[in-house]
Protein backbone atom coordinates (compact mmCIF):
# COMPACT_ATOMS: atom_id res chain seq x y z
CA UNK A 1 0.00 0.00 0.00
CA UNK A 2 1.16 3.55 -0.79
CA UNK A 3 0.73 6.27 1.04
CA UNK A 4 -1.58 9.19 0.25
CA UNK A 5 -0.07 11.91 -2.21
CA UNK A 6 1.70 15.05 0.78
CA UNK A 7 0.96 12.67 3.65
CA UNK A 8 4.87 12.84 3.99
CA UNK A 9 6.57 15.74 5.60
CA UNK A 10 8.11 18.15 3.39
CA UNK A 11 10.82 18.15 5.39
CA UNK A 12 12.10 15.06 4.43
CA UNK A 13 12.23 15.72 1.21
CA UNK A 14 15.43 18.00 2.06
CA UNK A 15 17.28 15.08 3.89
CA UNK A 16 18.76 11.62 2.11
CA UNK A 17 19.26 8.18 4.18
CA UNK A 18 22.51 8.10 6.20
CA UNK A 19 25.05 6.88 3.57
CA UNK A 20 26.90 4.98 6.32
CA UNK A 21 24.28 3.12 7.66
CA UNK A 22 22.79 1.96 3.84
CA UNK A 23 26.48 0.49 3.06
CA UNK A 24 26.41 -1.82 6.14
CA UNK A 25 22.79 -2.54 5.10
CA UNK A 26 23.68 -3.65 1.86
CA UNK A 27 27.04 -5.60 2.84
CA UNK A 28 24.68 -7.78 5.82
CA UNK A 29 22.25 -8.58 3.42
CA UNK A 30 24.79 -9.50 0.54
CA UNK A 31 26.36 -11.06 3.27
CA UNK A 32 22.91 -13.35 4.34
CA UNK A 33 22.00 -14.28 0.67
CA UNK A 34 25.71 -15.98 0.90
CA UNK A 35 28.28 -13.22 -0.54
CA UNK A 36 31.70 -13.17 1.20
CA UNK A 37 31.75 -9.62 1.81
CA UNK A 38 33.99 -7.50 4.41
CA UNK A 39 32.36 -4.78 5.52
CA UNK A 40 34.49 -1.67 5.64
CA UNK A 41 31.93 0.67 6.40
CA UNK A 42 30.65 0.80 9.57
CA UNK A 43 32.15 3.42 12.04
CA UNK A 44 32.68 1.13 15.53
CA UNK A 45 35.16 -0.28 17.06
CA UNK A 46 35.31 -4.21 17.18
CA UNK A 47 36.24 -4.69 20.21
CA UNK A 48 34.06 -5.66 22.82
CA UNK A 49 33.14 -3.48 25.54
CA UNK A 50 35.58 -3.26 28.43
CA UNK A 51 34.65 -6.14 31.56
CA UNK A 52 34.05 -3.24 34.06
CA UNK A 53 31.93 -1.54 32.08
CA UNK A 54 29.54 -4.24 31.43
CA UNK A 55 29.47 -5.24 35.70
CA UNK A 56 28.49 -1.79 35.94
CA UNK A 57 25.44 -2.61 33.57
CA UNK A 58 24.73 -5.44 35.18
CA UNK A 59 24.81 -4.55 38.99
CA UNK A 60 22.21 -1.33 38.12
CA UNK A 61 19.84 -3.73 36.68
CA UNK A 62 20.21 -6.21 39.75
CA UNK A 63 19.55 -3.03 41.76
CA UNK A 64 16.74 -1.93 39.98
CA UNK A 65 18.01 1.12 37.79
CA UNK A 66 15.59 0.42 35.27
CA UNK A 67 13.36 3.81 35.68
CA UNK A 68 13.22 6.66 33.73
CA UNK A 69 15.96 9.20 34.28
CA UNK A 70 16.05 13.37 34.32
CA UNK A 71 15.83 14.42 30.72
CA UNK A 72 19.27 15.49 31.02
CA UNK A 73 20.58 12.14 32.71
CA UNK A 74 21.36 10.67 36.04
CA UNK A 75 23.10 12.98 38.04
CA UNK A 76 25.73 10.33 38.65
CA UNK A 77 26.95 10.91 35.31
CA UNK A 78 26.35 14.51 34.83
CA UNK A 79 28.68 14.93 37.46
CA UNK A 80 30.92 12.36 35.69
CA UNK A 81 30.92 14.30 32.31
CA UNK A 82 32.14 17.57 34.12
CA UNK A 83 35.23 15.89 35.97
CA UNK A 84 36.12 13.95 32.81
CA UNK A 85 36.12 17.82 31.21
CA UNK A 86 38.24 18.84 33.84
CA UNK A 87 40.26 15.99 33.79
CA UNK A 88 41.20 15.87 30.39
CA UNK A 89 40.37 19.18 28.86
CA UNK A 90 40.90 21.67 31.62
CA UNK A 91 37.45 22.73 31.12
CA UNK A 92 35.84 24.22 34.07
CA UNK A 93 31.78 22.82 33.64
CA UNK A 94 29.09 22.84 36.36
CA UNK A 95 27.14 19.49 36.19
CA UNK A 96 24.05 21.55 35.89
CA UNK A 97 26.24 22.55 31.96
CA UNK A 98 26.21 18.90 30.74
CA UNK A 99 23.72 17.03 29.36
CA UNK A 100 23.43 13.15 28.21
CA UNK A 101 21.56 11.80 25.38
CA UNK A 102 20.19 8.78 23.15
CA UNK A 103 23.90 8.84 20.96
CA UNK A 104 26.33 11.65 20.22
CA UNK A 105 23.59 12.26 16.62
CA UNK A 106 21.05 13.08 19.15
CA UNK A 107 23.42 15.80 21.10
CA UNK A 108 23.70 17.62 17.41
CA UNK A 109 20.17 17.05 16.40
CA UNK A 110 19.09 18.88 19.81
CA UNK A 111 21.26 21.47 19.71
CA UNK A 112 20.75 22.50 16.18
CA UNK A 113 17.07 22.31 16.12
CA UNK A 114 16.94 23.84 19.10
CA UNK A 115 18.40 26.82 17.72
CA UNK A 116 18.06 27.23 14.35
CA UNK A 117 15.58 29.47 11.97
CA UNK A 118 14.57 29.63 8.22
CA UNK A 119 17.19 32.31 6.94
CA UNK A 120 20.26 30.50 9.47
CA UNK A 121 23.46 29.16 7.80
CA UNK A 122 25.93 26.74 9.35
CA UNK A 123 29.32 26.14 8.54
CA UNK A 124 29.83 22.55 7.68
CA UNK A 125 33.63 21.67 6.59
CA UNK A 126 34.15 18.98 4.20
CA UNK A 127 34.87 15.94 4.13
CA UNK A 128 32.07 16.27 6.88
CA UNK A 129 30.41 13.57 9.09
CA UNK A 130 27.15 12.50 6.36
CA UNK A 131 24.53 13.83 8.97
CA UNK A 132 25.68 17.27 9.98
CA UNK A 133 24.43 19.06 6.55
CA UNK A 134 20.62 16.91 6.72
CA UNK A 135 20.31 17.89 10.28
CA UNK A 136 20.67 21.37 9.56
CA UNK A 137 18.12 20.66 7.03
CA UNK A 138 15.95 19.42 8.96
CA UNK A 139 16.11 22.62 11.22
CA UNK A 140 14.99 24.50 8.19
CA UNK A 141 18.86 26.18 7.94
CA UNK A 142 21.18 26.25 5.18
CA UNK A 143 24.41 24.04 5.48
CA UNK A 144 27.10 26.39 4.13
CA UNK A 145 29.74 23.76 2.94
CA UNK A 146 33.75 24.50 2.90
CA UNK A 147 35.74 22.56 0.86
CA UNK A 148 39.29 21.29 2.39
CA UNK A 149 41.03 19.59 -0.04
CA UNK A 150 43.54 16.82 0.60
CA UNK A 151 46.72 18.97 -0.05
CA UNK A 152 45.34 20.78 2.78
CA UNK A 153 45.73 17.58 4.97
CA UNK A 154 41.68 17.90 4.80
CA UNK A 155 41.87 20.70 6.93
CA UNK A 156 39.78 24.13 7.52
CA UNK A 157 41.49 27.25 6.89
CA UNK A 158 41.61 30.43 8.54
CA UNK A 159 41.38 32.04 5.28
CA UNK A 160 38.57 29.70 4.24
CA UNK A 161 36.23 30.15 7.59
CA UNK A 162 36.56 33.68 7.44
CA UNK A 163 35.12 33.77 3.86
CA UNK A 164 32.47 31.60 4.71
CA UNK A 165 30.93 33.98 7.75
CA UNK A 166 28.15 36.31 7.11
CA UNK A 167 26.17 38.03 9.24
CA UNK A 168 23.34 35.00 8.90
CA UNK A 169 26.29 31.88 10.19
CA UNK A 170 25.02 31.09 13.80
CA UNK A 171 26.95 27.63 14.04
CA UNK A 172 30.45 26.35 12.88
CA UNK A 173 30.35 22.21 13.38
CA UNK A 174 33.95 21.34 14.22
CA UNK A 175 34.93 17.68 14.13
CA UNK A 176 38.45 16.67 14.66
CA UNK A 177 39.71 13.80 14.62
CA UNK A 178 37.50 14.16 11.99
CA UNK A 179 35.18 11.13 10.56
CA UNK A 180 35.91 10.55 7.45
CA UNK A 181 39.49 11.59 7.04
CA UNK A 182 40.85 11.22 10.50
CA UNK A 183 42.55 14.84 10.29
CA UNK A 184 43.81 16.16 13.01
CA UNK A 185 44.35 19.55 14.19
CA UNK A 186 47.59 20.66 16.33
CA UNK A 187 46.77 23.46 19.53
CA UNK A 188 48.68 26.28 16.64
CA UNK A 189 46.21 25.28 13.75
CA UNK A 190 43.27 25.48 16.12
CA UNK A 191 44.30 28.76 17.31
CA UNK A 192 44.15 30.22 14.05
CA UNK A 193 41.15 29.46 13.39
CA UNK A 194 39.77 30.18 17.00
CA UNK A 195 41.45 33.58 16.37
CA UNK A 196 38.72 33.77 13.35
CA UNK A 197 35.49 33.34 15.35
CA UNK A 198 36.70 35.53 18.19
CA UNK A 199 36.34 38.26 15.09
CA UNK A 200 32.32 37.22 14.79
CA UNK A 201 30.34 37.43 17.80
CA UNK A 202 27.15 35.71 16.22
CA UNK A 203 29.27 32.17 15.38
CA UNK A 204 28.46 29.21 18.07
CA UNK A 205 30.80 26.29 17.55
CA UNK A 206 29.68 23.07 17.87
CA UNK A 207 32.77 20.61 18.62
CA UNK A 208 32.34 17.13 17.85
CA UNK A 209 35.13 15.25 19.84
CA UNK A 210 33.96 11.60 19.41
CA UNK A 211 37.31 10.48 18.52
CA UNK A 212 39.00 12.62 21.12
CA UNK A 213 41.02 9.30 22.41
CA UNK A 214 41.91 7.37 19.19
CA UNK A 215 45.35 9.70 17.96
CA UNK A 216 48.45 8.38 17.32
CA UNK A 217 52.49 8.82 16.64
CA UNK A 218 52.49 11.18 20.13
CA UNK A 219 49.30 13.26 18.40
CA UNK A 220 48.16 15.66 21.65
CA UNK A 221 44.24 16.81 21.20
CA UNK A 222 43.03 20.11 22.40
CA UNK A 223 39.50 21.25 21.66
CA UNK A 224 38.12 24.76 21.32
CA UNK A 225 37.32 25.84 24.33
CA UNK A 226 40.67 24.61 25.68
CA UNK A 227 42.44 26.62 23.00
CA UNK A 228 40.45 29.95 23.64
CA UNK A 229 38.73 30.47 26.59
CA UNK A 230 37.12 33.35 24.39
CA UNK A 231 35.10 31.15 22.81
CA UNK A 232 33.63 29.11 26.39
CA UNK A 233 30.48 30.95 26.09
CA UNK A 234 29.37 30.37 23.16
CA UNK A 235 30.46 26.67 22.45
CA UNK A 236 29.28 23.08 22.70
CA UNK A 237 31.68 21.07 23.55
CA UNK A 238 30.38 17.27 22.35
CA UNK A 239 31.74 13.87 22.94
CA UNK A 240 30.83 10.48 23.81
CA UNK A 241 31.68 6.63 24.80
CA UNK A 242 30.95 5.26 21.66
CA UNK A 243 34.45 5.19 20.09
CA UNK A 244 36.99 5.01 22.70
CA UNK A 245 34.77 2.45 25.11
CA UNK A 246 33.62 0.79 21.89
CA UNK A 247 29.77 1.33 22.99
CA UNK A 248 28.46 2.49 20.13
CA UNK A 249 25.41 0.23 20.90
CA UNK A 250 24.56 1.37 23.99
CA UNK A 251 24.09 4.87 22.44
CA UNK A 252 25.50 7.39 24.79
CA UNK A 253 26.52 10.89 23.75
CA UNK A 254 27.48 13.37 26.32
CA UNK A 255 28.11 17.46 25.99
CA UNK A 256 28.52 20.45 28.34
CA UNK A 257 28.08 24.39 26.93
CA UNK A 258 26.37 27.32 28.51
CA UNK A 259 23.29 26.09 30.99
CA UNK A 260 20.58 28.20 29.09
CA UNK A 261 21.86 26.03 25.78
CA UNK A 262 21.22 22.88 27.93
CA UNK A 263 17.67 23.68 29.08
CA UNK A 264 16.75 24.45 25.41
CA UNK A 265 17.66 21.13 24.60
CA UNK A 266 16.52 19.19 27.63
CA UNK A 267 12.74 20.57 26.70
CA UNK A 268 13.35 19.29 22.84
CA UNK A 269 14.42 15.85 24.45
CA UNK A 270 11.54 15.63 27.14
CA UNK A 271 9.41 15.77 23.61
CA UNK A 272 11.10 13.49 21.86
CA UNK A 273 13.36 10.65 23.16
CA UNK A 274 12.69 11.55 26.73
CA UNK A 275 15.93 10.44 28.18
CA UNK A 276 18.81 8.03 27.56
CA UNK A 277 19.09 4.36 28.78
CA UNK A 278 18.91 4.34 32.70
CA UNK A 279 21.27 1.09 32.18
CA UNK A 280 23.27 2.95 29.58
CA UNK A 281 23.99 5.37 31.47
CA UNK A 282 24.62 3.76 34.90
CA UNK A 283 27.75 2.15 32.26
CA UNK A 284 28.85 4.88 31.48
CA UNK A 285 29.67 6.62 35.12
CA UNK A 286 31.99 3.96 34.80
CA UNK A 287 33.50 4.35 31.83
CA UNK A 288 34.16 8.03 32.37
CA UNK A 289 35.01 7.00 36.12
CA UNK A 290 36.61 3.82 35.70
CA UNK A 291 40.25 2.58 34.81
CA UNK A 292 41.37 4.07 31.30
CA UNK A 293 44.04 1.26 31.37
CA UNK A 294 42.70 -0.15 28.59
CA UNK A 295 42.55 2.80 25.62
CA UNK A 296 46.41 3.16 24.94
CA UNK A 297 45.73 -0.95 24.12
CA UNK A 298 43.51 0.24 21.64
CA UNK A 299 44.96 2.88 20.54
CA UNK A 300 48.00 1.15 19.31
CA UNK A 301 45.90 -1.81 17.26
CA UNK A 302 43.94 1.05 15.50
CA UNK A 303 47.38 2.07 14.81
CA UNK A 304 48.96 -0.87 13.26
CA UNK A 305 45.58 -1.09 11.47
CA UNK A 306 46.29 2.26 9.93
CA UNK A 307 49.66 1.36 8.88
CA UNK A 308 48.45 -1.88 7.27
CA UNK A 309 45.73 -0.29 5.20
CA UNK A 310 47.82 2.92 4.17
CA UNK A 311 50.63 0.92 3.46
CA UNK A 312 48.12 -1.76 1.26
CA UNK A 313 46.40 1.32 -0.45
CA UNK A 314 49.41 3.13 -1.99
CA UNK A 315 50.75 -0.38 -3.67
CA UNK A 316 46.84 -0.48 -4.94
CA UNK A 317 47.35 0.79 -8.77
CA UNK A 318 45.41 4.47 -9.22
CA UNK A 319 44.70 5.38 -5.52
CA UNK A 320 46.54 7.31 -3.15
CA UNK A 321 46.26 7.26 0.47
CA UNK A 322 46.97 9.98 3.33
CA UNK A 323 48.37 8.96 6.51
CA UNK A 324 45.79 10.28 9.25
CA UNK A 325 46.42 11.31 12.67
CA UNK A 326 43.20 9.98 14.45
CA UNK A 327 40.25 8.50 14.50
CA UNK A 328 39.95 4.97 12.19
CA UNK A 329 39.14 5.69 8.96
CA UNK A 330 41.26 6.44 5.98
CA UNK A 331 40.25 8.77 2.74
CA UNK A 332 42.34 7.62 -0.33
CA UNK A 333 41.51 9.16 -3.53
CA UNK A 334 40.64 7.76 -6.68
CA UNK A 335 41.05 10.58 -9.08
CA UNK A 336 43.49 8.94 -11.22
CA UNK A 337 40.87 5.91 -11.85
CA UNK A 338 38.25 8.51 -12.99
CA UNK A 339 37.21 7.68 -16.45
CA UNK A 340 38.54 4.10 -16.19
CA UNK A 341 36.58 0.83 -17.35
CA UNK A 342 36.14 -2.35 -15.84
CA UNK A 343 36.25 -5.63 -16.78
CA UNK A 344 32.74 -5.56 -18.16
CA UNK A 345 32.73 -2.06 -19.60
CA UNK A 346 31.73 -0.20 -17.07
CA UNK A 347 33.08 3.43 -16.75
CA UNK A 348 33.72 4.35 -13.15
CA UNK A 349 32.73 8.01 -13.97
CA UNK A 350 32.47 9.19 -9.72
CA UNK A 351 33.49 7.57 -6.27
CA UNK A 352 30.25 6.10 -5.53
CA UNK A 353 30.34 3.81 -9.19
CA UNK A 354 33.95 2.82 -7.98
CA UNK A 355 32.29 1.89 -4.26
CA UNK A 356 29.40 -0.07 -6.05
CA UNK A 357 31.56 -2.17 -8.92
CA UNK A 358 34.28 -2.44 -5.96
CA UNK A 359 31.43 -4.60 -3.94
CA UNK A 360 30.46 -6.05 -6.84
CA UNK A 361 33.26 -7.72 -8.18
CA UNK A 362 35.42 -8.31 -4.62
CA UNK A 363 33.12 -7.75 -2.15
CA UNK A 364 34.57 -5.19 -0.64
CA UNK A 365 32.21 -2.82 1.00
CA UNK A 366 33.36 1.26 1.25
CA UNK A 367 31.42 4.32 1.43
CA UNK A 368 31.94 6.65 -1.42
CA UNK A 369 33.07 9.99 -1.39
CA UNK A 370 30.09 11.88 -2.60
CA UNK A 371 28.61 11.09 0.85
CA UNK A 372 30.78 13.47 2.80
CA UNK A 373 31.05 16.01 0.68
CA UNK A 374 34.40 15.51 -1.38
CA UNK A 375 35.01 13.79 -4.24
CA UNK A 376 36.66 11.40 -5.89
CA UNK A 377 37.89 9.59 -2.78
CA UNK A 378 36.21 6.65 -0.63
CA UNK A 379 36.02 5.98 3.19
CA UNK A 380 37.69 3.02 4.49
CA UNK A 381 37.31 2.16 8.52
CA UNK A 382 39.89 0.15 9.87
CA UNK A 383 37.97 -0.98 13.35
CA UNK A 384 38.23 -4.35 12.16
CA UNK A 385 40.70 -7.22 12.09
CA UNK A 386 44.10 -7.52 10.52
CA UNK A 387 43.35 -10.33 8.57
CA UNK A 388 39.86 -8.94 6.91
CA UNK A 389 41.52 -5.51 6.14
CA UNK A 390 44.76 -7.55 4.77
CA UNK A 391 42.17 -9.47 2.43
CA UNK A 392 39.74 -6.76 1.76
CA UNK A 393 43.20 -4.42 0.57
CA UNK A 394 44.32 -7.62 -1.30
CA UNK A 395 40.98 -7.34 -2.91
CA UNK A 396 41.09 -3.58 -3.34
CA UNK A 397 44.34 -4.17 -5.67
CA UNK A 398 42.96 -6.65 -8.05
CA UNK A 399 40.45 -4.69 -8.61
CA UNK A 400 42.21 -1.49 -9.38
CA UNK A 401 44.72 -3.21 -11.03
CA UNK A 402 42.10 -4.77 -13.16
CA UNK A 403 41.15 -1.27 -14.39
CA UNK A 404 41.38 -0.16 -17.81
Amino acid sequence: MSLPKGFLAESLNRIQPSPTIAVTTKARELKAAGRDVIGLGAGEPDFDTPQNIKDAAIAAINRGETKYTAVEGIAELRDAIAKKFKRENNLDYKPSQTFVSPGGKAIIYNALLATLNPGDEVIVPAPYWVSYPDIVLLGGAKPVIVECTMEQGFRLTPEALEKAITPKTKWLIFNQPSNPTGACYAREQLKALTDVLMKHPQVWILTDDMYEHLVYGGFKFSTVAEVEPGLYERTLTMNGVSKAYAMTGWRIGYCAGPEALIKAMAKLQSQSATNASSISQWASVEALNGTQDFIPGFQKLFEERRDLVVSMLNQASGIECPKPEGAFYVYPTIRKLIGKKTEKGKVIATDEDFASELLEAEGVAVVHGAAFGLSPFFRISYATSNKALEEACKRIQRFTASLR
